[in-house]
């Protein structure tokens, strides 16, 4: 695909696409702190595994009542679907202590107390077990707060690599790898005329067909 078909399936997906980001959008202003630590766990599950398996392993964690208060093992037993179910599961035990306070869950308040989205990640990635810029970066997308961050997984290294944004997938993305890649999109983007959190639902529909989360 060249360029200028990517922009006309863009013209044709750009309706849909803005209507995902403002769901993205209402989440923060409308979801509660439970909805929010939700998506927040389903990003925390998204590494080696599939979007779909872990939402749905999220949806049983809300039905099951664990959420908020699953110990461990409980939480493994539902984790179905997910890779390194028996890790994430204390991952999500200890993302939740760090959210609470005095018993309550108050991840809203606590993301609200960063001016700046790009110090927010920084936290998340340095203070959260689990999560790396890929998923931290999901997240803040996904409640309207990282609109100029990339979500660099498989599907969109491999568009970027189609494109000739980067010359080779890496096998490992650290930090610095990650951020630099990241800019190259952004600047990838801005010579397109495609925002950033536009293209990288559009590049995740072009490789799975579906916009999803």
């Amino acid at each position: 695909m060249r360029v200028e078909e990517l922009k006309e399936r863009y013209r044709e997906m750009k309706d849909v696409i803005e209507k995902r980001l403002e769901e993205f959008d209402r989440l923060w202003k409308e979801g509660s702190e439970e909805e929010i630590f939700a998506d927040f766990l389903f990003c925390l599950l998204t590494p080696q595994s599939r979007a779909k398996s872990c939402w749905r392993a999220v949806e049983r964690l809300v039905e099951k009542g664990l959420l908020l208060n699953g110990g461990e093992r409980d939480i493994e037993d539902v984790l179905k679907g997910v890779r390194f179910r028996k890790n994430k599961a204390r991952y999500i035990v200890e993302a939740r202590k760090l959210f609470t306070r005095e018993g309550r869950l108050e991840i809203k308040k606590f993301i609200s107390s960063f001016e700046d989205v790009k110090a927010l990640r920084e936290w998340l990635v340095g203070n959260v077990k689990g999560m790396g810029y890929k998923e931290a970066s999901h997240f803040l997308r996904n409640i309207g707060l990282g609109k100029d961050m990339a979500i660099l997984d498989r599907h969109i290294l491999k568009n970027l690599k189609t494109f000739g944004v980067i010359n080779d997938i890496p096998r490992s993305l650290g930090g610095k790898k990650y951020l630099e890649i990241e800019e190259k999109m952004r600047e990838f983007s801005y010579e397109i005329g495609i925002p950033i959190s536009h293209l990288d639902l559009l590049f995740w529909s072009r490789q799975t067909g579906e916009i999803f989360k």
